[in-house]
């Protein structure tokens, strides 16, 4: 009989530990969703200033404004065109925002050109390191051909998919490149989007674009644009 009794008291105690546990894991599982619930609420709220504050600061900037992009082997100052507004207006607006903020020059092709603004490398883990490329900001941008926008040395250019899945040659949301050679990239001439040229900073495109990389042209040291601001400020 005592036997019995302290068997029963052994599976009470069992059971309430076990509903006891079941109670602190459904508390710690929502305690963590409110958690991260308030912070996705900051994180919009913060994003909806930012994108406001961009836009009134677009309003008050020439045809032709100016941005650092600020690496860590150097700064190149470019000038947006005024003929390519569409993509004039998102390099602004994604350079205000902070979203090339941390982000790599992801494909280094020396004697040819200088590539980044994809936000999956701002993950470096090897299972992100395979997706380079590939990121955007989920649209693109309608092709703005000028013809006297030409891939000189410097020219800043959009990036984007290969014509048979883009017959169109809409440009990546936020990828682009910088011509580091215009004779190897003069191909590329009326079938990317110019948008911009760099006024100072060529050595720092050479110096870039001559880094080590592996066989898929990644860099195997960061070359990390640490921001893009506008030009003095």
């Amino acid at each position: 009989m005592k036997n019995l009794l302290f068997k029963a008291l052994i599976v009470a105690a069992a059971t309430t530990l076990i509903f006891g546990c079941n109670n602190a894991a459904k508390k710690a599982a929502a305690e963590a969703a409110a958690e991260q619930a308030r912070q996705d609420s900051i994180a919009a709220a913060n994003k909806v200033a930012k994108e406001k504050s961009a836009m009134e600061i677009m309003k008050t900037l020439p045809e032709e404004p100016e941005f650092d992009i600020v690496t860590n082997l150097g700064t190149i100052t470019i000038k947006l065109y005024s003929k390519t507004p569409k993509h004039r207006e998102n390099f602004e607006k994604l350079a205000l925002t902070g979203y090339y903020d941390g982000l790599l020059f992801h494909r280094v092709i020396n004697g040819f050109m200088i590539q980044g603004g994809d936000p999956f490398t701002k993950d470096t883990s090897a299972t992100a390191v395979a997706k380079y490329g590939q990121g955007g900001p989920g649209y693109t941008i309608p092709a703005e051909f000028v013809p006297e926008y030409k891939h000189k040395k410097g020219a800043l250019a959009a990036a984007r998919k290969g014509d048979v899945a883009n017959p169109m040659k809409e440009s990546s949301g936020s990828q682009f490149y910088i011509v580091q050679d215009a004779a190897a990239c003069a191909q590329l001439d009326g079938g990317y989007t110019v948008f911009g040229e760099t006024v100072k900073g060529l050595d720092i495109i050479d110096r870039i674009a001559a880094v080590a990389t592996d066989n898929r042209d990644r860099p195997l040291m960061p070359v990390q644009i640490k921001t893009i601001k506008l030009s003095g400020r």
